[in-house]
């Protein structure tokens, strides 16, 4: 079961770095100095790719822990 931890791990750091865009697309979007209405939109459209990221990290861990106790 080697490979489904080293799958889960691979996912897991897929997520990771997806919520790192996020946070990244945010931040930006802020030092723009946008106004509150703009702001809003572009946290709107984050929103669900960050839930997806959040996710790929969730599913990538549970398959690193499956992969432990089956392995």
């Amino acid at each position: 079961m080697e490979w489904l931890i080293w799958l889960g791990a691979l996912i897991s750091v897929l997520g990771l770095l997806g919520l790192l865009f996020c946070i990244a697309r945010v931040w930006g979007a802020r030092r723009k100095g946008l106004d509150d209405e703009a702001l809003r939109a572009v946290v709107r459209k984050v929103v669900p790719l960050n839930m997806g990221a959040l996710l790929f990290s969730v599913l990538g861990l549970m398959m690193v822990i499956m992969g432990i106790f089956l392995g």
